[in-house]
Parts: C-alpha cells; sequence; structure tokens
C-alpha cells in the first residue's frame, strides 16, 4: 500500500494535466484545416513507395540505427555541435513509421530508447547534453537538440503510447527552457545556436506549439508569442521578411537556411492555428509560393552553393528554381531540405485543401526523396545533383557504432513515413485522395460510419487507376481526387459514367454511394519535354529535361557511357514519344528508347540512378550548339 501511495503522489501533477486538458483533447483552436489526416494503420500502401518505406523501416530504423549511443550523449555530453538531435530524429521518425504499420517489433524498440532516455533528465528537468551549469549552450546547438527531444518524445506519446511519464518528461523539458530563455534577465532566444543568425533556435516552437495544444497550459502559448515576437533570428525578423514578400534567398540575411526556415515556419503555422492571426497565414503562404517559384527544381528539392551563397555548403536557399542547371554548382539539395519542404507542403495542405501542395509533395516523393536514397535502405544521401555524380553521403555527422549518421539520413525516414499520412486524408464533406500508390484506405464518412477505398493501379508506370468505394452503408458524400496540374487530359469516369477533371484542381464526385461502385481515372502519362530556366549563367538556355507523369528521366552513366554527349529530342507539340523498355540494371524501376536525331537514347527515372558507386548522371541533356562538335546520334539500344 505504501509503494501505491508512492507511486500515486508521483504521477498526480501529470494525472491532473491529463485530467484538465488531456481528456478534452488539443488546446481549442479557432482555425480548423481544411483536410485532416486518418487515424492511424487506417492507409495501407502497396507496392511501389510501399517497397522504399519497408526498405527503410527493416534496414535503418530496425536495423543500424545506434539508439543507445544516441542517448548515452544526453549523459556524457556531445562531441560535434547539435548531436542531441540525432535521437528525437531517429525516434520521430521511428515514431511515424510504427502509426502506418503497427509493427510490434518496432515498438518494443521505441519503448526501449525512450525509457532509456528518460533516465537522463538533469536536476533542472532538462534532457540536454550540456550540464545544467552549461546551461543554455548556445554554440553546442542545445536548443535545437531539445527541439528534437520534445519532438521525438511528443511523436512517440501520440502515436506509440500515451505514458504519463512522457508526458511529464516534455513538460520539465518545456519549463527548464522557459526558465532559461526569454526576455532579460533570461538569456534572448536570438543569442542561442551556431549558426550566423541562429535561427535554428527559434525552430523550437513547433513542439512547443505541440504541447500547448496537448497541455493547455498557458505559459507555452505565452513562450511562442515571445519566440514569435523576437522574429526568429538574430538581426532579422524572417516572419516579417516572409510577409512582406521576400524572396526566400533574401530572407535572414547572409544565411537563408532553407532547412531551418522552413521547420520555424512549420512552427508558425501550429501557432496560427491556435491564434487566428491572418498575419501568420500570409507570412506562411508567401513563403511557400515564393519556394515553389524560386527555389523547387525539377525534383521537388531546393537550395544551393551557387551564385549567391557559397558558404553555406548548398543548403541555403539560391534561386535554384532558376540556377538549377549551373554548372558551378557543386552541392545542392539537402534531404533534410527536401523533407522538410515535404512536411511544410503537408501543413499548407491540411490548412488550406491546395492541390499544388500535393503536386510539390508528389514530384519530390519520385523524384528527389526516393532519388536519394541508398537501394541498400541504410540511409540518405546528404545532398542530391542533377548532372553529374547523383549521391553523396558526406555532411554534418558523425561515425557513431560503425554507422555513419547524419542529419539527412536521419530525416530521409521521416519523408517516406509522411506518404501514408498524406496518401489519403478526409473531409468534412468525404474522403480526399492524394497520392495515387496502390492501396487500402478506410475514412469516417460526414454520418460518422465508414468508407474503405481501395485503388488498384501500377501507378506511376501508368496512369490507369481504379478505385471501388465501399462504404458501411450506401451515403451522400463527396469523394475528392486530385487531378495533377501536368494532366492536361484526364479521363475520369464513375460507374462508366465520364465526369469532367480540371487539372490542378480536385474533381469532387457528389452522389450516394453503394458497396462497389467504382471510379476509373486515367491520367495524361504523355512525356514532356521542357526547356531549362534561365540563370545568372544563362546555362539553361541549352538544356532540356524530360518529365513523364510525375517521373523525372534521366541518362544513366551506368548503362550509357555517352550519357552527357549533347542530343537533340525529336518531341511533337511538347511532347515525345517514349517506349518503355526492360531495365537494364536491376535496380532500375522504369527504363524507355528515347528518339533523338539520329537514333535513340535510353533513359531511367531519376530516382532508380545508382549512383553510389561513383557513376554519372545527367537530367538536363544538353543541346546540340550551331559550329561546335556533332551531337550524339545513337547510344545503347
Amino acid at each position: 500500500m505504501q509503494a501505491y501511495t508512492c507511486r500515486f503522489a508521483v504521477w498526480a501533477p501529470v494525472l491532473a494535466t491529463l485530467l484538465s486538458a488531456g481528456i478534452r483533447g488539443y488546446a481549442a483552436e479557432p482555425v480548423q484545416d481544411r483536410f485532416t489526416p486518418l487515424p492511424p494503420h487506417a492507409v495501407q500502401l502497396k507496392g511501389y513507395l510501399d517497397d522504399y518505406i519497408e526498405n527503410s523501416i527493416v534496414h535503418w530504423n530496425k536495423g543500424v540505427v545506434p539508439y543507445a549511443s544516441l542517448v548515452q550523449m544526453f549523459r556524457t555530453g556531445r562531441t560535434v555541435f547539435a548531436q542531441g538531435e540525432m535521437w528525437g530524429k531517429a525516434v520521430r521518425s521511428g515514431c511515424m513509421l510504427y502509426r502506418y504499420t503497427q509493427d510490434p517489433e518496432l515498438k518494443r524498440i521505441l519503448q526501449k530508447t525512450v525509457t532509456d532516455l528518460l533516465t537522463t533528465r538533469r536536476a533542472n528537468g532538462s534532457i540536454s547534453c550540456s550540464e545544467v551549469s552549461k546551461q543554455p549552450d548556445g554554440p553546442g546547438g542545445d536548443l535545437w537538440e531539445r527541439k528534437y527531444v520534445l519532438l521525438g518524445l511528443d511523436e512517440y506519446y501520440r502515436h506509440v503510447e500515451k505514458d504519463p511519464a512522457v508526458l511529464q518528461a516534455m513538460i520539465d523539458q518545456a519549463d527548464a527552457t522557459i526558465a532559461q530563455i526569454g526576455p532579460s534577465p533570461k538569456v534572448s532566444i536570438l543569442d542561442q545556436g551556431w549558426s550566423p543568425n541562429h535561427i535554428e533556435s527559434s525552430t523550437i516552437l513547433e513542439p512547443i506549439m505541440r504541447l500547448y495544444r496537448l497541455t493547455g497550459r498557458q505559459s507555452y502559448l505565452d513562450f511562442a508569442t515571445y519566440i514569435v515576437q523576437e522574429g526568429g533570428a538574430k538581426g532579422y525578423n524572417v516572419i516579417q521578411e516572409a510577409l512582406d514578400n521576400k524572396d526566400p534567398a533574401r530572407i535572414g540575411g547572409p544565411y537563408p537556411k532553407a532547412y531551418e526556415m522552413m521547420s520555424l515556419f512549420e512552427g508558425l503555422v501550429e501557432y496560427y492555428r491556435v491564434t487566428g492571426d491572418e498575419r501568420w497565414k500570409r507570412a506562411i503562404l508567401n513563403l511557400y509560393r515564393n519556394i515553389q517559384e524560386k527555389e523547387i527544381t525539377i525534383i521537388g528539392n531546393g537550395g544551393g552553393d551557387q551564385p549567391y551563397h557559397p558558404n553555406v555548403l548548398g543548403e541555403a536557399w539560391d534561386y535554384t528554381a532558376l540556377e538549377q542547371t549551373n554548372p558551378s554548382i557543386t552541392r545542392m539539395m539537402e534531404t533534410c531540405a527536401g523533407v522538410t519542404w515535404l512536411k511544410l507542403c503537408s501543413q499548407i495542405l491540411r490548412l488550406t485543401g491546395d492541390p499544388a501542395a500535393v503536386d510539390a509533395i508528389e514530384r519530390y516523393t519520385y523524384n528527389g526523396l526516393i532519388g536519394a536514397m541508398k537501394p541498400s535502405g541504410d540511409g540518405f544521401s546528404y545532398v542530391n545533383l542533377l548532372n553529374g555524380v547523383k549521391t553523396n553521403p558526406e555532411g554534418w555527422g558523425a561515425t557513431i557504432d560503425n554507422v555513419y549518421v547524419t542529419c539527412c539520413n536521419l530525416n530521409g525516414p521521416m519523408g517516406l513515413a509522411y506518404l501514408p499520412f498524406v496518401a489519403v486524408m478526409n473531409s468534412k464533406t468525404g474522403p480526399v485522395v492524394n497520392l495515387y500508390n496502390a492501396g487500402t484506405a478506410t475514412a469516417p464518412t460526414p454520418a460518422s460510419r465508414s468508407v474503405r477505398l481501395d485503388l488498384v493501379t501500377d501507378y506511376p508506370l501508368s496512369g490507369s487507376i481504379v478505385v471501388t468505394v465501399t462504404p458501411e452503408a450506401p451515403e451522400d458524400f463527396t469523394l475528392h481526387l486530385r487531378i495533377p496540374a501536368w494532366s492536361t487530359r484526364t479521363v475520369l469516369k464513375v460507374n462508366r459514367e465520364t465526369i469532367r477533371a480540371t487539372p490542378g484542381t480536385y474533381a469532387e464526385i457528389r452522389r450516394t454511394w453503394s458497396a462497389g461502385d467504382k471510379v476509373e481515372l486515367t491520367l495524361d502519362m504523355r512525356c514532356r519535354v521542357i526547356d531549362a530556366p534561365r540563370g545568372s549563367n544563362r546555362a539553361g538556355d541549352n538544356h532540356q529535361a524530360l518529365i513523364r507523369g510525375p517521373i523525372v528521366l534521366a541518362r544513366d552513366e551506368n548503362i550509357d557511357p555517352d550519357y552527357n554527349q549533347p542530343v537533340e529530342i525529336i518531341s511533337k507539340d511538347g511532347y515525345v514519344e517514349v517506349e518503355p523498355v526492360p531495365p537494364a540494371q536491376k535496380s532500375t524501376r522504369m527504363q524507355f528508347r528515347v528518339p533523338i536525331r539520329g537514333g535513340f537514347i535510353q533513359m531511367v527515372d531519376y530516382a532508380s540512378v545508382d549512383n553510389w558507386t561513383g557513376k554519372h548522371i545527367c537530367t538536363w541533356l544538353p543541346k546540340p550548339v550551331p559550329g561546335r562538335a556533332k551531337a550524339a546520334t545513337a547510344a545503347p539500344q
């Protein structure tokens, strides 16, 4: 009895928190999302994308991640700045993947490492790589690390196990931070961090807002308000700069770090949901649209090291959409930036229902994301190139237990974990199909029943998709189907009756649905040829690229020794008649015979190209230049 009383005394504050806030769910929000995620395990993908997800789970999250050593840093200290982020990133993706799979082995791994982490709390309640006497440790990246501890614990609490000890650890972590950071005499958040403008420290806004939504504690909303009012970066109010519609490459002074900037705005989305202040929505949408227009490349990621920010190692906004053919670029498109762009687009999608956000997610998913993944599944490239050696694992990180752990091979699995999260969602009027991978989804209906959607397709190998709708009982609701902006000739039928489909919108099909109703969707998979944009050195004037549906094609040195020679693509009205052929490489998902002046070349999907052995890729194809060497006229058939 005495032991029971003691345990109750320990957990009484946590139970009080749960009773006061947790039972009613999140803290009240004046802004309601247009689309909402489906419950855990409600979406099950098959085939194309699920192959990559399972490969990552088996060989990374359940494979080589050195969880125990990542926890040990919180006892003995970091070896390089910001290293304490690694645990939270590994666990965050693991928890989101568990949400998808409900894999008991993955759950045991996550339970073990979270239990281990909770034993590292310091005397002030913080989970930090820095001793209390050295906190807050700006150069060490203390707040950035605490952010990822909070995010890892938050994902665990939401998706794996609602353990009161985990909630209390989050509360203690936040309270210890608020005790140290704030207006004078506390330490300013703008004086914390390792970067020139310290933007990374203010990204703790996101987990603070998540914790506010869990607990309803005013102190957390007050701290979030302080972060927003400070502007996010030392010497620069990046939120105001976005509100003023500045280009991303000009926000934050000489350090427009892509990853951290978007991470800050993920937190601002959460803050907007709670406060309803339209200024923040305008700032968020301005940044999103400007990134989309001025930074995102053909494969859906952005950031580079030329020509404006050569010292930010390819991780800065740099007008990359225009500069993507710049031959001076040696590093571009950090995986951390791409995954955070995917997550920011997911926030925009939920908030606004904008189908362009899914087009952006799809472009990055099928090209940049899986194109950065090791074929063996145990890591991701740090940066990617469009022409040259595609993959490059070198960047910030360290070898831990014989595993080279970087921020990017920790973040890559989070991008994969988000795919079932966004593939099918819900709305007040009915389910929303965003991604066309084969699989099933079960969604609540407006009448609080359920409906099952079965997607049968080999997309993106072809554009043929059949959706079988099986409601619990006949019911009037709307099925929303995304029609990609690139699909200019879409055929949509319901029970063989043709329905109009407009590119770049959702086809909203309202009817009384009954078991066995079938939707047939045929997307326009003709191969498009596009001219490169003009950058500062006008290298794009002489380059073209091919895109089939959402898939970017490339020449691969593994199968074509003339991979980078000029060619004249044969096209008509902007389209090329490519012919699918059996892949020459085991790892290649798609290969095509492409007509050129005088013959044919072989091209494959960008994502499948295996450059981990040092081979090269050519995505932007050089065109023949009059007066120079004759263009290549044929390649291996």
